[in-house]
């Protein structure tokens, strides 16, 4: 059972390696209308919500073309979003500081300058992104050391921390989130356990018991602030890079790749406005809407949402280029209009996460084509624009090729 005082982590796999450009900016495009889209309907504090929880963020990274299970999902999706949302920020009302190496070093000045300009207090949000960063790497000592630190407020103070540590002798990274909102102590049981590879004996310097060790060296942590996690979240992503069928909810994934392929599914009154996108498009844009509207509980898969747009490394297959370009527009189209009053394509966007929910009901998978829907991705590929970081998809061998544009109707019944 657990208790009222507790905090969010994800361990993943060490992964070295880049965002090639292609996929950066494109995660930019698409990361910052996938917020803004929150931001629309929820408000800011949702945004924040998301963030601080470990299962919909590596969600959301594997929908934005990441690798689904590797902690470079950590300091790609952070700056994309930065470079995606600092520019707005009179508009949006989020700004995102820190960031991997020298520049989490840069967060106080950042939150400083950012307060000149807003009236925040710059001295209270700085006590808060290092007192952050001295809990989960001094206080905690887990065998995790902090290079990645980046600070999410809003233009109201609230905020979020989202920052990672390595463990070079396991090759594992840690992840560790944080919301303003929940926080109500930083020294006094922060976390309710914590899940992970043993690392033998650590030292736990906010646990109740440390209270006399911990007295004198701590004295800056005696005040208060807000609140802190109501609830524990723990995700552990395996050391395998392929997307296995047991990584995957296959009543979920089921319904999406249904609702998008079978035609008699895409002909409901609320998917009209979305007439004319083909089925890998639906499939893609039924993901991205739940990463948009999903409640916490739909997210204990993030392997799932790399069924939207692929992976860069390939896995589940190449990101498809032409989709993936194809969902950036119709998403920020969506917002556009809503802004001026026009919700008609945004909400039957958000309808496919309703219809795909509906669908589950009843809804019985079939696990041997699991396997069938990765090799007909991996196929059909290059028909999309299919990438890679070692380059473009090619055909099979067998296959003369002809890409096809991302609507075209190639339907097949999947699960």
């Amino acid at each position: 059972m657990s208790k009222p005082n507790s905090a969010r982590y994800a361990d993943m796999p060490l992964h070295y390696g880049h965002v090639p450009v292609w996929l950066a900016q494109r995660m930019s495009l698409l990361g910052g209308a996938v917020v803004e889209s929150i931001i629309l309907e929820y408000g800011h504090s949702a945004v924040l919500s998301r963030l601080s929880d470990p299962f919909w963020f590596q969600a959301f990274g594997s929908v934005l073309g990441m690798d689904w299970h590797s902690s470079g999902v950590t300091t790609s999706v952070m700056g994309a979003l930065k470079r995606a949302i600092n520019p707005r920020f009179n508009e949006l009302g989020i700004y995102i500081c820190g960031g991997k190496g020298k520049h989490s070093r840069q967060t106080p000045n950042e939150l400083i300058a950012l307060a000149d300009q807003t009236g925040l207090n710059g001295t209270e949000l700085v006590r808060s992104s290092r007192l952050s960063a001295k809990v989960d790497n001094t206080a905690i000592q887990d065998g995790f050391q902090i290079y990645l630190h980046s600070f999410v407020v809003t233009k109201t103070g609230e905020w979020a921390v989202v920052q990672q540590g390595m463990n070079d002798a396991s090759g594992m990274a840690r992840r560790y989130h944080w919301h303003s909102e929940k926080v109500h102590s930083f020294v006094e049981n922060p976390h309710t356990f914590i899940y992970g590879h043993n690392q033998g004996e650590i030292l736990n310097l906010t646990d109740t018991k440390a209270n006399e060790a911990k007295s004198g060296i701590l004295d800056i942590t005696k005040e208060n602030p807000d609140r802190m996690f109501a609830e524990i979240q723990k995700i552990v992503m395996p050391s395998h890079h392929d997307v296995r069928a047991k990584d995957v909810h296959l009543k979920r994934l089921g319904s999406v790749l249904a609702l998008a392929h079978e035609k008699e599914l895409r002909d409901f009154e609320s998917l009209l406005l979305l007439k004319g996108v083909g089925p890998r498009t639906i499939q893609s844009l039924t993901l991205v809407s739940e990463v948009i509207h999903g409640t916490p509980s739909r997210f204990t898969d993030p392997a799932r949402f790399s069924f939207a747009l692929g992976g860069k490394d390939g896995h589940p297959f190449p990101v498809p280029l032409n989709i993936y370009d194809e969902t950036i527009n119709i998403l920020k189209t969506s917002v556009e209009k809503a802004k001026i009053g026009d919700t008609d394509k945004q909400e039957a966007i958000k309808s496919l996460t309703r219809i795909a929910q509906q669908m589950e009901n009843g809804f019985e998978p079939d696990a041997d084509s699991f396997d069938k829907v990765i090799a007909k991705e991996r196929s059909e590929s290059y028909k999309y624009g299919g990438r890679t970081v070692l380059g473009k998809a090619t055909p099979p061998k067998s296959t003369s090729p002809k890409v096809i544009s991302p609507k075209a109707n190639d339907q097949l019944r999947l699960f």
